[in-house]
C-alpha cells in the first residue's frame, strides 16, 4: 500500500486534496499535517511514499519540511502545491529534490494526473526493489549451494580450473592463497548443528562449508593474511564448540589439516584431518595432525602413516583388493619386526576405523569395527582383520547392488528436466538415494565429466535456443536457464562458447535475418 502525507496550513485545502486522492485512488493510505513541525514528525512514524506540502505555512515552510524529512527518510517523494506559478519557486523546487507541483486552484482531473503519475512512479519502484530482494534471496540460496558442492568436488572429485576460479569470486572469500581442512566428527543424531556450525564459519568470513555426511562435516578455510594459522585454526574450533548444544559439543571433535599454498592439494590437508581425529577421547576436542607424535622415519610405522593417505583412494574406488593385500602386508611387516601384538593389533584396527569412516562418507552405514577379543597371536590377528574388512566390503557391496542399471540416466535426465534450479549434489543424491560423493565419483568415471560441467551444459543449451527469440532479453534468458549474475552467466557461456552471449546471439539472429532483438 502506498502511503502519502498531505500538508497544508488550511484544512479546507486538506479535505479537498483527500477527497479528490481517494476517490481516484481508493488504496491509497492517507494522512494529514496541519504545519510543517507536526509533517517532520508524522513522516518519522508515517514513512509516507508521497507528500504533497504547501509552500506558503506559517512558521516552517514548505522548502523546510522537504529538507528536514529528506534527512530521514531518503525514500519520499514530494510534489509543491502553490498558488505561486513563478519561474524562482519551480527552480528552488527542484534545488530541493521537488518532482513536481501543483497550482492553486486546480481541477480535479489535474490533481489526479499530476498525482497519478507519480504513484505509478512509486509503484514501479516498489517492484523493482522487491525483484531485486527476490534476486538477492535467490542468490544467496544459490551460494549455499554452491559452496556446499564445491566442497565436495574439490575434496573427493575434480573441479575446472578456471571455473573454479570464477566461482572462488562468485563466493567472495578474503583469504590468501593458503588453504586449510577441518573435519568436525560429530555424535549420531546431532545433525540439527549444522546450521549453527554454517552460521559461525560464515561469520568468519574466510570458509566453506561441504555438507554433513554421516557423523562428519568437512570445512574448507582460507587462510587469514592477518593471523597464524594455528591461531585461526583454535579459535574457530572453539567457536563451533561453543556454539552446539552442551550434550552435543561433549561428544564432537575437530582435526585439522596442514596449510598447502594451492587448492589442488586441499585433499591432502582433508587426508590429514580426518587421521587427526582418530582419538576422540582426548580432553580437548580437537587436534592438529602436525601434533600427531613423531615417529622415527626409518620406523615401520612411518610407513603406515604414509599408507593411511592411500587408504582414502582405494577405498572410494572400490579396490577392496589392494586394501587387503596393504593391510596384509603391514601386518606381515609388524610380525617380522617383532612387534608387540597388542601394538600391531592397534594400528590394524586405525585402518579399518579410517575404511569405516570413509564408507561413511560416502552414505555406506557399517558397523563400527572392533575386534571381538584380545588378540593374542598374529595368526589371529591376520584372520579377525580379515573378517572385519570383509564385512566392510560386503556393506558397501550391499550399498551398491541397490543401484539400478539405468542410474546415470534417471541422474541425467533429472539434471536436464530441471537444470533451470539451484540443482546440487545433496538435491540428485536424495532424489535417487545415493550418497553425493559416489553420484560425483560415478559421473565422473562414466561420462568423463563431473556433474557441474554437465549442468552448465544443460543451461548453455537452453540458452542458445532462447537467444533464437528476439524479444527475449539477455537479463531474461540469465535468470531463466537457473544463473543469478548476469556477469557470472556471461563467463560462462564465453568458456563454454569461445564468444559472449551478445555477439553469440548477434550472429545467430542476423543469420536469421532478424535485425532488432533485446539485449
Amino acid at each position: 500500500m502506498i502511503k502519502l502525507l498531505i500538508v497544508d496550513d488550511e484544512q479546507i485545502e486538506r479535505e479537498g486534496l483527500q477527497a479528490i486522492l481517494q476517490k481516484a485512488f481508493p488504496t491509497l493510505a492517507i494522512e494529514q499535517a496541519k504545519n510543517g513541525r507536526i509533517a517532520v514528525e508524522m513522516a518519522q512514524k508515517f514513512l509516507p511514499d508521497l507528500i504533497l506540502v504547501d509552500i506558503k505555512m506559517p512558521g516552517m515552510n514548505g522548502f523546510d519540511v522537504v529538507e528536514q524529512v529528506k534527512a530521514t527518510n531518503a525514500n519520499s517523494k514530494f510534489v509543491m502545491v502553490t498558488a505561486y506559478a513563478k519561474f524562482d519557486y519551480a527552480k528552488l523546487a527542484m534545488k530541493h529534490g521537488v518532482i513536481d507541483y501543483i497550482l492553486k486552484p486546480s481541477k480535479a482531473s489535474e490533481i489526479v494526473e499530476t498525482v497519478g503519475k507519480v504513484l505509478q512512479s512509486i509503484e514501479e519502484e516498489h517492484k523493482s526493489l522487491e525483484t531485486n530482494l527476490d534476486q538477492q534471496e535467490k542468490l544467496e540460496k544459490a551460494m549455499s549451494v554452491v559452496e556446499t558442492d564445491v566442497v565436495t568436488q574439490l575434496l573427493f572429485d575434480h573441479v575446472h580450473e578456471l571455473q573454479l576460479d570464477e566461482l572462488v569470486r562468485l563466493l567472495d572469500v578474503r583469504s590468501t592463497n593458503e588453504v586449510f581442512v577441518m573435519s568436525l566428527v560429530v555424535p549420531i543424531g546431532s545433525e540439527n548443528c549444522y546450521p549453527a556450525v554454517k552460521n559461525k564459519v560464515r561469520e568468519s568470513g574466510s570458509g566453506w562449508v561441504g555438507a554433513l555426511y554421516g557423523r562428519q562435516l568437512p570445512i574448507i578455510m582460507f587462510r587469514k593474511p592477518d593471523t597464524t594459522f594455528r591461531s585461526q585454526a583454535i579459535f574457530l574450533a572453539r567457536e563451533i564448540l561453543s556454539v552446539v548444544n552442551d550434550d552435543v559439543s561433549k561428544g564432537c571433535f575437530i582435526g585439522i589439516g596442514n596449510v598447502y599454498s594451492t587448492l589442488n592439494d586441499i585433499r591432502k590437508s582433508y587426508q590429514e584431518s580426518l587421521i587427526a581425529t582418530k582419538d576422540t577421547m582426548l580432553p580437548v576436542k580437537y587436534r592438529f595432525y602436525s601434533d600427531l607424535p613423531a615417529i622415527d622415519p626409518q620406523s615401520d610405522e612411518q610407513l603406515m602413516k604414509e599408507r593411511e593417505k592411500d587408504f582414502f583412494d582405494q577405498i572410494h574406488s572400490g579396490q577392496w583388493e589392494l586394501v587387503y593385500a596393504n593391510l596384509m602386508d603391514l601386518i606381515k611387516r609388524y610380525e617380522s619386526a617383532d612387534v608387540n601384538i597388542n601394538q600391531a593389533q592397534q594400528h590394524a584396527l586405525e585402518f579399518l576405523w579410517i575404511a569405516s569412516r570413509v564408507l561413511g562418507e560416502m552414505g555406506i552405514e557399517s558397523d563400527t569395527p572392533i575386534y571381538p577379543y584380545q588378540i593374542m597371536n598374529y595368526r589371529q590377528l591376520r584372520a579377525e582383520t580379515s573378517h572385519l574388512l570383509e564385512k566392510l566390503k560386503q556393506s558397501s557391496a550391499a550399498y551398491y547392488d541397490q543401484l539400478e542399471d539405468d542410474i546415470i540416466h534417471q541422474i541425467k535426465q533429472y539434471i536436464i528436466d530441471n537444470s533451470n534450479q539451484d540443482i546440487s549434489l545433496d538435491m540428485i543424491a536424495k532424489k535417487v538415494g545415493l550418497s553425493p560423493i559416489y553420484i560425483s565419483k560415478m559421473f565422473k568415471e562414466q561420462l568423463g565429466i563431473n556433474y557441474i560441467n554437465f549442468l552448465t551444459e544443460c543451461r548453455i543449451d537452453k540458452a542458445k535456443k532462447l537467444m533464437m527469440d528476439p524479444d527475449r532479453s539477455l537479463k531474461e534468458i540469465t535468470f531463466e536457464v537457473g544463473y543469478h549474475d548476469p556477469n557470472y552467466f556471461s563467463k560462462v557461456f564465453k568458456r563454454m562458447c569461445g564468444e559472449s552471449p551478445t555477439k553469440y546471439r548477434k550472429n545467430l539472429l542476423t543469420n536469421k535475418g532478424i535485425i532488432s532483438f533485446k539485449t
